[in-house]
């Protein structure tokens, strides 16, 4: 009896030990706006950031994860597992970036009970018949549009200058858009229940325009002097606190041990003038962002390393083990990986261009190589990566095949030499690949006029 007694707790220690592990995981997905490679503290930036050094320490850094180089691409590649140029969405869009009939990474979660919210900006349609509501989000909060000025709340001006919404009801509110964000972001996960969740936090920080409070501008180290490097600064002191709450948020709340969260930025840092015209005056600071992509090439618009590939950061206690994760990973690579771990399986062919990388992530077994795609703004310029080796082509007046730069990120990852002219076959292989990935580009354009930005 005794023996059998053993056997029947074993087993049913067993049996919840699976149970536990199939349970569908809660998914907070942290995105900054043009935070670049350098602008955090563990990459040496000069603004501290605790709370992003310590989820770094205790989880998986992802040292290669890559992005489109602006803003709307990398949020249609995340919300679709597709890459940005299968929409034709290469530049920042105002315009309605998805077909109707997409099946979105929420839409996909909302089939298996996921709660849904966006608190922050969405930027794949500025309307709010365009916005997050009609692509699976439950609740959604902040800017339709771009980036805002961080109190009025205004993207530029224009057509699509009132933005800040909630629900698709455009609002008006008071306070920082940093604070409002993240306020959204407690509440809503304070109303949590048995239900698994998605929460998409894509802030409007560290974009222009920047203006940030006394109270944050006081806690900028004294070494930093210029007066738009202060308020870059403030900025990323202010977000990191916002993260931080989130996290302490997950905690109390008892949701953290089956929480994965994700923490990574749209495009590299940028060092565009602070206060753009383009957007409605609020006596901002005049002079460029400092954004920092040291010691990579390149910045915000560029396909070069400073402006595809961003401080990335996994984290779930229990399940990822801390350390480093140096293969090389791409945004759309997340919609695959969530939907696999969740246990969605779609009856249609979504046309991934994305692959699950739980396995990897996990440990469980090593990733496949495999070729990784970036259309850049307006189509000018293209790249693909294939193991060590990348190819950007940019296209130039008089030159219809475009520019091409070889480079060998394991031996040279500043790209600080082009090694085109030394490896012809390299070039040609590798523009043959990206000519015949590059085939699938527009297969999913929305069929309306582009609104202009």
């Amino acid at each position: 009896m005794a023996v059998m007694r053993c056997f029947c707790l074993f087993l049913l220690a067993a049996l919840t030990g699976v149970l536990s592990a199939a349970t569908p995981p809660n998914i907070v997905f942290i995105m900054a706006d043009d935070l670049g490679w350098a602008d955090v503290a563990f990459h040496g930036g000069n603004a501290p950031t605790p709370n992003l050094d310590q989820l770094a320490k205790e989880g998986l850094e992802l040292t290669q994860h890559y992005v489109a180089p602006v803003c709307s691409p990398t949020r249609a590649g995340l919300m679709t597992g597709r890459c940005w140029s299968r929409f034709g969405v290469t530049t920042p869009n105002s315009g309605r970036a998805l077909p109707w009939e997409t099946v979105t990474l929420p839409k996909a979660l909302k089939t298996l009970g996921y709660d849904t919210c966006l608190t922050g900006k969405w930027h794949l349609g500025s309307k709010p018949d365009w916005g997050p509501s009609k692509f699976g989000f439950d609740h959604s909060y902040g800017s339709l549009g771009g980036g805002v000025g961080p109190y009025n709340h205004r993207y530029k001006q224009g057509e699509f200058t009132h933005t800040w919404h909630r629900n698709g009801e455009l609002i008006e509110e008071q306070g920082h858009a940093t604070d409002l964000i993240t306020q959204e972001a407690l509440k809503w996960l304070g109303q949590r229940d048995s239900n698994p969740f998605f929460l998409y936090v894509p802030f409007t920080a560290v974009h222009l325009p920047l203006k940030e409070p006394e109270e944050w501008l006081k806690r900028v180290p004294a070494g930093i002097t210029d007066a738009v490097a202060r308020h870059y600064a403030a900025c990323i002191l202010h977000q990191d606190w916002a993260v931080g709450r989130i996290i302490e948020a997950l905690e109390k709340s008892g949701h953290r041990q089956n929480t994965l969260v994700i923490f990574t930025s749209d495009n590299g840092g940028s060092t565009a003038e602070n206060n753009d015209r383009k957007y409605p005056a609020d006596d901002y600071v005049s002079g460029s962002i400092p954004g920092n992509n040291t010691p990579l090439r390149g910045q915000k618009g560029d396909l070069y390393e400073g402006g595809i590939r961003v401080p990335t950061i996994v984290s779930w206690p229990g399940t990822l083990k801390a350390g480093r994760f140096d293969t090389p990973m791409q945004i759309t690579d997340w919609m695959p990986t969530f939907c696999a771990l969740a246990g969605y399986q779609s009856e249609a062919d979504l046309k991934w261009d994305g692959t699950d990388f739980w396995p990897a992530l996990s440990g469980q077994k090593a990733a496949n190589e495999r070729l990784l795609y970036w259309a850049g703004p307006g189509f000018r310029a293209s790249a693909i990566r294939q193991g060590d080796w990348k190819l950007v082509v940019t296209r130039r007046k008089g030159q219809p095949d475009g520019v091409a730069e070889l480079f060998n990120l394991a031996r040279d990852p500043e790209e600080k030499q082009d090694l085109a002219t030394q490896q012809p076959d390299q070039v040609s292989a590798l523009k043959a690949r990206l000519k015949e990935v590059a085939k699938a580009d527009r297969d999913s354009v929305v069929n309306e006029p582009a609104a202009k930005e």
